[in-house]
């Protein structure tokens, strides 16, 4: 599983213009199964998602379609962690601990 934080690096003038697009990639994200949690930080200087993913590779392949990611508004960072422990709705998500 994998916490991506978004920080912009614009105006937000600028991230509001890319904001729809934004939404309409995170909608998508949700219809596949990969994002199942996102939000604005407070203050709004970014955003977080919550990512399930194979791999590193591939949530930084997802990341890079991101529209604030091409309209170069927000820059990403990415921290894998293992969900050994989750609440009882989220139990399909938990991960065992590599032997």
């Amino acid at each position: 599983m994998f916490v991506v934080e978004l920080t912009y690096t614009a105006p937000l003038d600028r991230v509001d213009a890319a904001l729809a697009d934004h939404v309409a990639w995170l909608d998508k994200q949700y219809a596949d199964g990969v994002v199942i949690a996102s939000g604005r930080k407070q203050p709004r200087d970014g955003g977080v998602l919550i990512a399930v993913a194979p791999d590193r590779a591939t949530v930084e392949a997802l990341v890079a379609t991101d529209p604030f990611a091409i309209a170069g508004v927000a820059d990403y960072r990415i921290t894998e962690f293992i969900a050994t422990k989750t609440a009882p709705a989220l139990e399909r998500y938990r991960q065992q601990l590599p032997s």
